[in-house]
């Protein structure tokens, strides 16, 4: 399998993606003000705290506080050192490269949940339809392809968000949007850009059946997910079959391969990981081995797949 290796502009990318997180959740958190909230969830163990202090653009004030395991961190304290971790990313590495990215996600989602915690309001969702759909979804840039045929009734796109975290073999770790028409799609109460402003759709309100074609006409549309590794799928949809008597949905009808581990780096950093796996010789192979586990890309079980889809995932807001 040819693999790539992490090129500059794909390092560079991410230090934007990074950066553009933090900046945008201090937008957030100065719409809501609350951006010397004390945050929950700073949960940096001893090794990376360390790395963290030793970042060159940190202000002396949180690498002082980094230093001292009972102290508190505010949103623009998270905020910041995420910055410099974005700022750091091209240095170094790639092991090293890693840690500050993995790092990062964490600071990224405590800054999300502690930022979504503050949001009052609770979107209603819309009546579906009693149509059942299925759906091609592949990911982008990954080759060998990896993909899922899945099988769904009509529901929000909020819902069918889970169906393609659980079918794909996701965590739901991480921000996601859709891209249809090109107008963007997602939930207003966590994405980057509008709180009170979201400049798209609201994902949470809109149904399938609203956004489909009438006919079984071939349609495609995107949806990324973790903006950081930067994760772009492809979805088409193939129509509308008749329900089965006696089937369950939603189904996972077929598929190939497993989806990269998280905080993996994107793309490019999935195939440093793979390299270094399957080469015992390799100077990162320990490491590797030891953060990933025994990770199988060619593993995919459309059983488990299903089964996956059927439990979904446990409701944030209700947590």
């Amino acid at each position: 399998m040819a693999r790539k290796k992490p090129t500059a502009i794909d390092l560079t990318e991410q230090s934007v993606a990074l950066a553009e997180f933090a900046a945008q959740a201090l937008v957030a958190a100065e719409q809501l003000a609350i951006k010397k909230k004390v945050v929950d969830g700073f949960y940096l163990d001893d090794s990376e705290r360390a790395i963290a202090a030793d970042l060159p653009d940190l202000s002396a004030t949180i690498k002082k506080k980094l230093a001292k395991k009972d102290a508190s961190f505010t949103i623009t304290d998270t905020a910041s050192i995420v910055i410099a971790l974005a700022e750091s990313l091209l240095d170094g590495e790639p092991l090293k490269r890693l840690k500050l990215i993995f790092i990062a996600k964490k600071l990224m989602d405590c800054l999300q949940s502690n930022v979504v915690s503050s949001v009052p309001a609770k979107a209603k969702k819309s009546k579906p339809s009693d149509t059942l759909y299925q759906f091609k979804i592949t990911l982008l840039s990954a080759k060998p392809t990896i993909w899922r045929r899945i099988q769904v009734k009509d529901c929000t796109l909020d819902e069918f968000h889970e169906h393609i975290q659980t079918a794909m073999g996701w965590t739901n770790s991480h921000l996601h949007q859709f891209d249809i028409k090109g107008k963007r799609y997602g939930d207003p109460e966590l994405l980057d850009d509008g709180f009170e402003d979201f400049d798209g759709v609201d994902s949470t309100k809109m149904n399938l059946s609203q956004i489909l074609p009438k006919t079984d006409k071939k349609f495609t549309f995107k949806y990324e997910y973790d903006f950081g590794d930067g994760w772009e799928h492809e979805i088409l949809f193939e129509g509308s079959p008749k329900k089965e008597p006696g089937k369950k949905y939603p189904l996972c009808l077929e598929g190939d391969r497993a989806s990269p581990p998280e905080d993996v780096g994107g793309i490019g950093g999935f195939y440093e990981f793979l390299e270094a796996l399957a080469d015992p010789k390799h100077e990162q192979h320990d490491d590797f081995k030891e953060w990933g586990g025994d990770f199988d890309p060619d593993k995919f079980d459309q059983k488990q797949a299903t089964k996956a889809m059927k439990q979904g995932l446990p409701d944030w807001r209700e947590s």
